[in-house]
């Protein structure tokens, strides 16, 4: 496993020496360590100088990691003649902390119900050849704020349709916050996505419907997803 320490080397100019020192700690206690990472487990499985206070200020430091993601990748790991598709999903983690950033309750898929945590969306680089994904771009989901109180209930309309009312033409699909972040995360990889002439994006079949496809070819892509029958 030092043998993966080295290869930070690629970063060198894009961070301080102070960092970088801290962050290859993290990295090498992240692969030692047996159970979950957090920072009491990080601090008591790292060596010399890697104490807690010093993950403190690493996870304190204003880091752009897209940066660091992409300098990694681009120096090791991925070529502009290979094909590449990109991959993005939402992963929700269960969390009890009270004073966790962005913690809420989100709906989980393997969980099958709402739980508290944090939610993030993930875009992934996908080696067609070598059967391998490479973590690009992280962004978190924050949580819907509660309302105070509950809706005014609505009265019912009555069947059929009112008396007087004209054809009108429907209004632009809008696109909800998660399709929101996800078109600025789009945004923010175009230079990386042409640098790697990549053409298709994977998502999950929460995705497929008419707003994330106009969205995807918006950015100039092609969307491969299992279409839901309203969509086609």
């Amino acid at each position: 496993m030092s043998e993966i320490i080295p290869l930070l080397i690629c970063h060198k100019p894009y961070l301080p020496s102070s960092t970088l020192r801290q962050l290859r700690h993290v990295i090498f206690t992240m692969l030692c360590i047996p159970k979950r990472a957090t920072m009491l487990g990080l601090s008591r499985w790292s060596e010399k100088r890697g104490s807690y206070r010093t993950l403190q200020r690493l996870y304190h430091s204003p880091l752009n990691w897209l940066t660091i993601h992409w300098i990694f990748l681009k120096a090791h790991l991925v070529d502009p003649n290979r094909a590449y598709l990109l991959a993005g999903d939402e992963v929700v983690e269960t969390k009890a902390g009270k004073k966790t950033y962005g913690v809420g309750r989100f709906y989980s898929g393997l969980a099958q119900r709402v739980i508290r945590g944090i939610s993030v969306v993930a875009l992934s680089l996908v080696d067609v050849e070598n059967r391998q994904s490479y973590p690009l771009y992280v962004q978190q989901i924050m949580p819907k704020a509660e309302p105070e109180s509950g809706p005014l209930p609505q009265p019912k309309r009555p069947r059929g349709r009112p008396k007087g009312s004209k054809n009108h033409a429907k209004p632009e699909t809008g696109l909800s916050p998660l399709l929101q972040l996800l078109g600025a995360m789009l945004t923010t990889l175009h230079l990386q996505l042409t640098y790697l002439q990549v053409k298709h994006i994977v998502l999950h079949g929460y995705f497929g419907n008419y707003p994330s496809i106009w969205l995807v070819q918006q950015m100039g892509l092609h969307i491969i997803s299992k279409m839901s029958g309203r969509s086609l």
